[in-house]
């Protein structure tokens, strides 16, 4: 669709899965916990009771790869009736550590464009989850030189994106929002009366997924965020 993007001065990016690779590590952690506790459930019962535990931890913990690991722990003790042992505990714990230590992974083309932005535009990072990782992932990527400023919310709903364009003092006419996620980065900014634009990822993990047939489809969806350079 035509979006019209003359007047955006500030173009706010998500981190995770727009600018690198996030959810394919969680993905793989999630097999692997799924091994570590085959003989006491069927994979598909790991697997529910995994995201059963992440979703009524998130208000405890919020998002990341820490808050990832808790549940894991959690769901093991109770998918074993608390017989899991120790050793498989600490494999546990040793899952979320390799998660964090893993290397940044840019997705393609995505420094040409921020380079690009950068010299036209403001441009900041409006993303969720762990502060310290995501402020360690972004200084591992070299991808900071480019951004005026890096927020790390809590969660991505529309207050909370209504509360940070105020305190940057950023109009919502003047604000582009671009990320992976229809749900966090997309449909709040739309409820706003902002402009978005969805760059998909070919994995998204299923608190973020909604029904495409549930909201208008006022938003650019491209293939690849080098598209964005035929629009801005």
């Amino acid at each position: 669709m035509e979006i019209d993007l003359k007047k955006i001065r500030v173009i706010g990016f998500d981190a995770d899965d727009t600018l690198w690779v996030n959810e394919t590590y969680f993905r793989e952690a999630e097999e692997e916990f799924t091994s570590l506790l085959e003989h006491y459930e069927t994979k598909n019962k790991i697997d529910q009771e995994l995201f059963r535990t992440e979703i009524n931890n998130l208000e405890l913990y919020g998002y990341g790869i820490k808050s990832f690991t808790l549940s894991m722990i959690e769901s093991a003790l109770d998918l074993s009736n608390n017989q899991v042992s120790q050793t498989t505990l600490s494999k546990i714990l040793n899952l979320g550590k390799k998660m964090i230590a893993r290397p940044v992974e840019l997705l393609d083309d995505v420094e040409e464009v921020l380079s690009v932005l950068s010299e036209k535009y403001r441009l900041i990072v409006l993303t969720k989850g762990d502060l310290l990782d995501q402020e360690r992932k972004l200084e591992r990527s070299g991808l900071s030189k480019y951004f005026h400023h890096v927020e790390v919310l809590s969660d991505k709903k529309e207050l909370n994106y209504k509360n940070l364009l105020d305190h940057l003092e950023i109009e919502i006419e003047e604000f582009l929002m671009v990320g992976n996620s229809l749900k966090s980065d997309i449909l709040p900014i739309l409820a706003l009366g902002g402009t978005a634009v969805h760059v998909p990822f070919h994995t998204t993990w299923a608190h973020e997924e909604v029904d495409p047939e549930s909201h208008d489809n006022n938003h650019l969806t491209l293939n690849g965020i080098k598209e964005l350079l035929r629009y801005l």
